[in-house]
C-alpha cells in the first residue's frame, strides 16, 4: 500500500511540475506587460506544429519567451522582435503570414477554387440542360 501511495504522489507532482516551472518575469511598466502578452500569442513556436509561444513547454519556446522579454525591455518595437523572429525562424513563426506574392495562393487559393468549382458546376449544369433540349 505505501509504494502505491508514494507512486500516487510522484505521479501529482510530475502534473504539478509544469506549473511551478512557471518563468516569473518583472516588467518595468504594464504596457511592457502588454505588449509581451500580444507578442508571445502572436508567435509560433518553431519545434510545436500549431502552439504559441505562450502556450508551448518546448525548450526553445521557453528561450524565445527569455528572448522576447528581453527585447521588450531594452525598448525593441513590436516590428523588430517580429523581425527578428522572422529572420531567424521565416514566416512559419507568424500565425497570421504577411500578404506578399510568396504567400498569395495561401490567402486567396480557396477563394480562388471555390471560384472554378462554381464556374465548372454551372458549365455542367448549362450542358445538361442544353443535352435534355435537343433529346426532346
Amino acid at each position: 500500500m505505501t509504494i502505491v501511495k508514494c507512486v500516487v504522489l510522484f505521479v501529482a507532482w510530475l502534473c504539478a511540475f509544469p506549473l511551478l516551472a512557471e518563468e516569473q518575469m518583472t516588467f518595468s511598466s504594464p504596457l511592457n506587460k502588454a505588449r509581451y502578452q500580444s507578442l508571445v500569442e502572436e508567435l509560433r513556436c518553431p519545434k510545436c506544429q500549431n502552439q504559441n509561444l505562450a502556450d508551448s513547454g518546448a525548450g526553445i519556446a521557453v528561450d524565445l519567451r527569455e528572448l522576447v522579454y528581453r527585447m521588450i525591455e531594452q525598448g525593441k518595437t513590436d516590428q523588430e522582435v517580429v523581425d527578428y523572429m522572422v529572420a531567424r525562424y521565416g514566416t512559419f513563426v507568424l500565425y497570421r503570414p504577411q500578404h506578399s506574392t510568396g504567400t498569395f495562393l495561401l490567402w486567396y487559393g480557396p477563394f480562388i477554387l471555390l471560384g472554378l468549382g462554381a464556374c465548372a458546376f454551372t458549365l455542367v449544369i448549362m450542358m445538361n440542360r442544353k443535352r435534355r433540349g435537343r433529346a426532346s
